[in-house]
């Protein structure tokens, strides 16, 4: 079995983490939505720029991409744009627990569209391994008081957050399916043209819609250039982790192993911020470490 998508997977999440508390902290001077836009901004040149590298003088060859390609990417593109839209529509409702929480479910959602979309289910052992992840990490992103979760599944904030999980399904499904569709080349070539398409999609798309409704956020976008470099460069890193991880792998697999990324922040929360935790969370991310190995490993 080609391991190689694991190590990948778990830098990817770490760059997510990092990416987004880099991002949190453009939110003192940003809009929540032109925090969102620069992580399209500023990861778009350099992902070009590494594109142009590996198919000019590196001189690697250019997959050649049929029709059906240019359409799941952009769905796909089109899918995680609106899947942050409506996360921040839960933000916006002032739950951001709840909207974070429901959001999470996308585990089970990727391996359903995943299944049906392009034929690669899980096992059953990897059905009930995902499912165990999806209890661990709503247990633990709601710190522990799953009952009262559960009590809260018909409000909006949750309601949004859902939504957003079944986009980014789609999302992930779609960088998969693009990748796949590509001629015969390495993983890695498939999926930096991929993630090139698709976040060139983005930003544009992303843009003509600020131009329309709010120049006044491209223009603090552009103003913020120092402390947004950063959250570009993380943000591209993290991309290609993902996109590449899913060019490897199943991509429910790859995202049920990349929740671990709740239990480095849990973790990182308790050895470097030493912040206190109680028995259910220490129970939760077992859960979800115990669900990742299921769904890694016999999934």
């Amino acid at each position: 079995m080609d391991t190689l998508w694991i190590p990948i997977t778990l830098a990817a999440a770490t760059f997510q983490v990092l990416r987004t508390s880099r991002q949190h902290q453009l939110r003192s001077v940003l809009s929540t939505t032109a925090a969102g836009f620069v992580r399209y901004l500023y990861a778009t040149p350099l992902v070009i720029g590494m594109a142009v590298l590996l198919f000019g003088p590196l001189g690697h060859q250019l997959p050649a991409a049929p029709r059906r390609f240019w359409l799941i990417i952009t769905a796909a593109g089109l899918a995680q744009i609106f899947g942050t839209v409506a996360l921040l529509t839960a933000f916006k409702l002032r739950d951001f627990s709840i909207g974070t929480v429901y959001a999470k479910s996308e585990v089970l959602l990727i391996a359903l569209v995943s299944a049906f979309g392009l034929g690669e289910p899980l096992t059953a052992i990897g059905w009930a391994g995902a499912g165990i992840v999806t209890v661990g990490v709503a247990w633990l992103a709601s710190r522990g008081s799953l009952v009262a979760l559960l009590r809260r599944a018909g409000d909006r904030a949750a309601l949004a957050g859902i939504a957003a999980a079944g986009s980014f399904a789609v999302a992930a499904v779609g960088i998969r399916g693009a990748a796949l569709s590509l001629s015969t080349a390495p993983a890695f070539d498939r999926a930096l043209v991929t993630l090139t398409v698709m976040l060139t999609i983005q930003t544009l798309g992303n843009g003509v819609y600020f131009a329309i409704t709010d120049r006044r956020e491209i223009t603090a976008a552009l103003a913020a250039w120092r402390d947004a470099i950063p959250v570009g460069v993380l943000s591209l890193l993290g991309s290609i982790g993902w996109a590449w991880a899913v060019t490897l792998e199943n991509a429910a697999k790859v995202r049920t192993l990349g929740q671990v990324e709740l239990v480095i922040v849990f973790l990182i929360g308790k050895f470097w911020l030493h912040e206190r935790h109680n028995t259910s969370e220490y129970l939760a991310s077992a859960l979800v470490l115990i669900g990742v190995t299921v769904v890694t490993m016999f999934g």
